[in-house]
Order: C-alpha cells, then structure tokens, then sequence
C-alpha cells in the first residue's frame, strides 16, 4: 500500500517540482529566490518527496501570509536523483537566476557544493546530514548545518546507550551504516568515545544501497552480540534493516538509528510499526502534527477545498522540512531587516542565518530544538532528542539534548 500512493505521490510531485522550475525563472523586482534541492525519483525519494512538499507547502503558507517583510518567495526545485552531476548543474542553475541561498539535499551534494558556495558567498543549509566540521563556521563560513551533524547524532546515540545498559566501560557496540560518504560520516566520533569510554566498536559495512544485508545481521546477532547497536541506515535501507534484525531475533529495544533512519515510511516498509515496536530513533525536529505550523497548512488546504496530501503523513521528514524552510525564511526576515528591505544578496543571508535563535523561532515551539546559530557555530549546538516505536507509533522518551561537545570539538578542529 505505502509503495502505491509513494508513486503516485512522487509522480505528482515530480511534475510540480518541473513545473515550478521551468515557469518561474529570474526572481522578478519583489521576489527572493531560494534553490531546492531534491529527491523525487532516486534512491531516497521515500523522504524526499515528503521533504520537498513540504519546503513548498511552508513557502506557500508565507506568501499567503504577505509574504517576508513583503517580499514574496519563490523556492526553485530541480530533482537531482540524488546524483551529484545533476546537483552541480542544478546549482549552476539557480546561481544563474538569482538565488540567494540553497536549500541542499544529500552529503554527496553538499561535499561536491560547499567550495563553490563558499567562492559564491551563497549559503547553502544541510540539517542533519552533510559535512559535521561545517559546525565551524570560521572555516565553513557558507555552510550551515543548522541541526545535529552526523558527529552529533552519533555521540547523542553512544550517550543514550550508556544511559540504557548501564555505562560504557567493558561494553560492545555495533555500528551498522551503508558504506557511502553519508553513513561513514560518524565514524570518527564513534571511534573517538570508544577510546574515552572504553568500549569495544564494530563496524558492520552495507553495500549502497543497502537493501541486502542479511550476512552483516548475522555477524552481528551470533557473532558480535553487541549491548546496544547504532544504526546509519537510509532510503530503503531502515526498513530492510528492521527486517533482517527481527528475523534473527535482535532486541529492538537495543537498537538506536540516527536520524534517517527512524521515520512513519520506514515502519511502513518494514511491514508495519508494530514489528519495531521498541526501535530508537534521533529526530533533530518535533514529530507528530499537534503543532500550529502544521494546523496552519491543513487549514491553508481546507481554504483551498483540496483534500490533505497523504505526505502530511510522515510526519518526521515532513516536519524536519518544515524546520528546514522555516530556518531559510527567517534567515530572510533577519536579512531583508538589516538591509531595510534592499537587496539581499548571499553576504546578508549568511548573517541573517548567523542571527538565528530559539527565541527568533518561537512561533514553531517544540518543533525545533532550542539553536543558537553564531557566526562559529554554524550548528547552532547538536540538539537530539530520541522517540521509540511503541504500538506501532513513535513516542519521544526524551527531551532535546545533546552529547560530548568537546569530544566533537576537538575532531573538528583536528579536520577529520
């Protein structure tokens, strides 16, 4: 059923995304032009046509609302397939029609994008995935993490682990990723607190895309047998992996996903959320739809007698694109306020950004986590919070917190 109304979702969404590039071109004398980044038809496009709706459907809500210090926004997609040639050209492109900053889909995207971002002085936000030393924001001065990095998410989970088995010291965790540049990315950290904590790390490595692993799940559950297992896992990989370790009989109350991996389409797919009742999951934005911002958009449907989109319905990538967007319009407020309503260009973005807080985002409440975005903190702190799979429905058994800082600063400044 999920894979049913996905396509047609992702059809749909494909043809809007198309549209709304080739129909809008040059942003016009009262527009600011934001890029988007996509996914709708490659290999993670179980999130990304939840994600990219949901960019479109937060910058149609502003524009009904006047718009950003009367200033209308025109967010420009292009559907990369999540292949790096095709986001290159896809950046060119909105570098050509005036945009004044990317919303970026993908860690092979933001590392093939952050140089040329940095010689354009066009800021681009990567929320939870990407370049985790883009927290500098002194030597990533145009990148913007803006929630928890990969080293984040994985510290949080070495801490959450501890605190479930009772310390670290003696104990053996497993760390189970798809072997691209995104599921490597954690690996230092993780390495870098077991040497402080005292564990042992065993890394168990996914061919991309990572929909067989059966050999890894073995080692893993008769092999290894870890206390706690962290798990990388995205696109079509979580819900096989739910799967494979049910099949073997891992606990899935010992298993934690950083924040990809841990979504409604994932227990979906995996056959049903009751089959990873007890599964963790990070989540770097609120979950469920008792938020205003989300009323709002209902209410913004219902207006238009048009029926609720079945993506509303995954409700963490659905939200945390919300958060996405709302952190790129209030860079916007912030920029368009400081120049009096002038011309935004990248240079002002990138300070409206490095102007943003918890309390500048008040109007969103608990679907964001308490940031502070600084000029040398492009991160704005590292804020996790964990929900489990009880009944077949994500509940949060944790309040936003985050996890070794100076553990992570200090791999930052080493460069890894």
């Amino acid at each position: 059923m999920k894979s049913i109304w996905i396509k047609s979702v992702m059809a749909l969404c494909t043809g809007l995304g198309m549209g709304l590039y080739a129909t809008q071109g040059v942003a016009q004398e009262n527009e600011v032009v934001l890029g988007v980044l996509c996914d709708r038809t490659g290999p993670t496009q179980s999130s990304g046509v939840i994600m990219c709706s949901a960019i479109q459907d937060y910058v149609k809500l502003v524009n009904l609302k006047g718009g950003v210090e009367g200033r209308k926004v025109r967010a420009l997609e292009i559907d990369t397939e999540y292949k790096v040639p095709q986001g290159i050209e896809a950046y060119e492109r909105f570098k050509k029609d005036g945009a004044v900053s990317i919303l970026l889909y993908g860690t092979p995207h933001v590392q093939s994008l952050q140089q040329r971002m940095a010689e354009d002085r066009i800021p681009g936000t990567s929320p939870g995935f990407g370049t985790a030393n883009a927290a500098d924001g002194v030597k990533y001065p145009y990148l913007f993490p803006i929630a928890a990095t990969f080293y984040s998410q994985g510290a949080a989970a070495v801490k959450f682990a501890g605190d479930k088995i009772g310390g670290l010291k003696g104990k053996k965790i497993g760390f189970l990723f798809v072997d691209n540049p995104t599921g490597r990315e954690p690996i230092p950290v993780l390495e870098a607190l077991a040497k402080r904590e005292g564990f042992e790390l065993k890394i168990f490595s996914v061919p991309p895309p990572g929909i067989e692993m059966a050999a890894q799940v073995i080692d893993i559950s008769q092999r290894f047998k870890p206390d706690f297992l962290i798990a990388n896992l995205f696109g079509r990989a979580p819900s096989v992996g739910i799967k494979a370790l049910k099949r073997v009989g891992f606990p899935m109350d010992k298993v934690i996903s950083l924040a990809w991996g841990a979504a409604e389409s994932d227990l979906e797919a995996a056959g049903g959320g009751e089959i990873a009742d007890g599964y963790y999951g990070l989540q770097f934005a609120g979950v469920g739809d008792n938020y205003q911002v989300v009323k709002d958009i209902k209410a913004m449907y219902t207006a238009e007698g048009k029926p609720m989109p079945k993506v509303m319905e995954s409700t963490v990538y659905y939200n945390r694109a919300l958060f996405h967007a709302a952190i790129q319009i209030e860079a916007l407020r912030q920029a368009l306020k400081k120049t009096k309503g002038g011309k935004v260009t990248g240079v002002e973005m990138k300070a409206g950004f490095e102007s943003i807080s918890k309390d500048s985002l008040a109007s969103l409440g608990d679907l964001v986590p308490p940031l502070s975005i600084t000029a040398n903190d492009h991160e704005g702190g590292g804020w996790l919070q964990v929900f489990q799979v009880q009944k077949g429905k994500f509940t949060k058994v944790t309040d936003w917190f985050n996890a070794y800082p100076e553990v992570k600063a200090e791999i930052i400044k080493q460069g890894h």
